[in-house]
């Protein structure tokens, strides 16, 4: 690897911020301490400062030369609602609230580029570090970009990074196109007609029509979406009745939807409502289906893609560097950015959990688990990427 020195000397520090983040987490829109701590380390590292751009949104500016080109580097702050199982030293200190995704590593990697590029600004041009908050279901990005982030922050570009178990540490992937996928949610209520469930003959029975809704909707998947199109449909929740001898009145359900393009989601919203509809309607009952879309897929510009490529191979080597991995089905918010911003979103490599130190949980070193933990062995790899990005994008004349 080829890591920028003062980065690798700061690593302590790195760590230190790191690891005060993830015994400190706080959920979407609350992470005021967070924000706190990363607002004071690039004000006392000369770092102009913006916040309150998505609530508690931290943006961070660094000028050098005059060129009018910019860049903008983003590292999500949030932690997710669920109960920490480590304990080791730096564990959650709050019930309930872990950062079990990695984000407090995501702010210290991003918080190592701020530090480095405003004493050496080996470049030209601006960077903005966007600090994000809420990506954990918050939709963080997309209240920043509403709370006017790129007209106050005009980049050219902007790209965001995540760290992957499973993925040797270390090591980074990314690919052009569809990496993660879009996230929406349906809730389903059949609406039949209950009665004694000996006489099924008196009543409309919403739980049979909830079966046969449930399994005609795979067939979306098996035999009307192409198998090139990438899709999934999965039912979670069925809630129906309340006794063994009483057919209900109702039937619910829900689940969520997957896809990797916008086009196939358009398709698989319009196919499963015409599938509920249609069936309740064969049986006479009514049936109330709503269906909410969360974040969008995120899709890689290839330009930039291929630029993050050659920055990455030159940080950890080529051998290292996978530029056409396998896209995901969980979601992400930095989709609203590629959106609006030509950009990239990479995955560096978390490892399987060998890093971890006495006191963590019995569970796999996976993301959303209670027993994960940030591999601080990337600290100097992230932000040495980070540093490595903005050089070659804003070249000294």
């Amino acid at each position: 690897m080829k890591l920028v020195d003062p980065i690798i000397a700061f690593q302590s520090e790195l760590q230190e911020i790191r690891r005060d983040l993830h015994a400190h987490p706080e959920l979407c829109y609350e992470e005021q301490r967070t924000s706190d701590v990363v607002a004071a380390k690039l004000t006392e590292w000369g770092i102009p400062v913006i916040r309150g751009l998505g609530i508690t949104g931290v943006v961070g500016v660094i000028k050098n030369g005059g060129s009018n080109r910019s860049i903008g580097l983003r590292a999500d702050m949030d932690a997710l609602p669920m109960q920490e199982v480590n304990t080791f030293p730096h564990a959650s200190v709050h019930p309930g609230k872990m950062h079990a995704c990695g984000h407090d590593g995501h702010t210290a990697m991003l918080l190592g580029a701020a530090k480095h590029l405003a004493e050496h600004r080996n470049f030209d041009g601006t960077v903005y570090l966007v600090f994000q908050p809420a990506e954990e279901g918050g939709a963080g990005a997309r209240r920043m970009i509403e709370d006017g982030l790129f007209e106050r922050c005009p980049m050219d570009a902007i790209y965001g990074m995540h760290n992957w178990p499973g993925i040797p540490s270390g090591h980074m992937s990314v690919t052009e196109g569809p990496l993660m996928a879009s996230s929406n949610e349906f809730y389903v209520t059949v609406k039949g007609k209950g009665g004694h469930a000996a006489q099924p003959h008196k009543c409309i029975d919403p739980v049979m029509i909830a079966v046969q809704i449930a399994q005609s909707w795979q067939t979306i998947i098996s035999r009307r979406t192409s198998p090139l199109d990438t899709a999934v449909l999965s039912l979670t929740q069925i809630q129906a009745g309340t006794a063994t001898n009483v057919i209900p009145d109702e039937a619910k359900m829900a689940g969520t939807v997957r896809t990797l393009s916008g086009e196939v989601l358009d398709r698989l919203e319009k196919q499963m409502e015409q599938i509920a509809v249609n069936t309740a309607a064969a049986f006479d009952a009514e049936v109330e289906f709503k269906f909410r879309r969360n974040y969008p897929p995120l899709i890689n510009h290839p330009e930039a893609t291929r630029f993050a490529v050659e920055v990455m191979k030159s940080v950890v080597g080529a051998d290292k560097v996978d530029d056409k991995t396998e896209p995901s089905m969980a979601a992400e918010d930095f989709a609203y950015f590629l959106q609006a911003k030509p950009g990239c979103y990479i995955f560096i490599g978390n490892g399987e959990g060998d890093h971890r130190a006495g006191g963590h949980g019995l569970g796999p070193c996976v993301l959303h688990n209670g027993s994960y933990d940030f591999n601080d062995n990337l600290l100097p790899v992230g932000a040495s990427f980070w540093v490595k990005l903005v050089e070659a994008s804003l070249p000294l004349a």
